[in-house]
C-alpha cells in the first residue's frame, strides 16, 4: 500500500514515515500540497493521503483534501492538526480527521480501513 505524507514539521514527518515503513507501508513525503500534487501526478499508486492542516505553500491541507476528492476520488485522506479541528464543512464525507498526538496504531488501522475494498454482494434469488 502506497501513502503520501504531507507534513512540514521535519521531526513529525519523520516519525509518521518511520512507523509507517515499519508496518509496511511504501510512503513518499512531501512537504506542503504543491509538492504533493507533483508527487500525485507522478505517483498514480498513491492510496492514502495524510496530511497537516497548517502549512505553507498555495494550500493548507483542508484545501489539498478537496483537490484530492475532485482530481483523484479514489484516494482516502486523513487530514491531522494538533491545533486546528476542521468545522463539519470543511471535509468530504471520504476525509478522516486525527487529533494530534494519535497513536502509531490508530493511524495504521485509519488507513488499512480506508485503502480495503468493500465488496457489496447483490442479493440472490433461490433459483432452484
Amino acid at each position: 500500500m502506497v501513502i503520501l505524507v504531507v507534513e512540514d514539521e521535519p521531526l513529525v514527518r519523520l516519525f509518521l514515515t518511520d512507523f509507517l515503513d515499519e508496518a509496511g507501508f511504501k510512503v513518499f513525503e512531501a512537504v506542503n500540497a504543491d509538492e504533493a500534487i507533483t508527487i500525485l501526478q507522478a505517483r498514480p499508486d498513491v492510496q492514502v493521503i495524510i496530511s497537516d492542516i497548517e502549512m505553507p505553500g498555495s494550500m493548507n491541507g483542508l484545501e489539498l483534501a478537496w483537490a484530492v476528492h475532485e482530481r483523484w476520488p479514489g484516494i482516502g485522506v486523513v487530514i491531522t492538526s494538533g491545533r486546528e479541528r476542521p468545522g463539519p464543512d470543511d471535509l468530504s464525507e471520504k476525509v478522516a480527521f486525527l487529533a494530534k498526538p494519535y497513536l502509531p496504531d490508530t493511524m495504521t488501522t485509519l488507513i488499512r480501513q480506508m485503502a480495503t475494498p468493500h465488496v457489496i454482494e447483490a442479493a440472490s434469488s433461490n433459483v432452484a
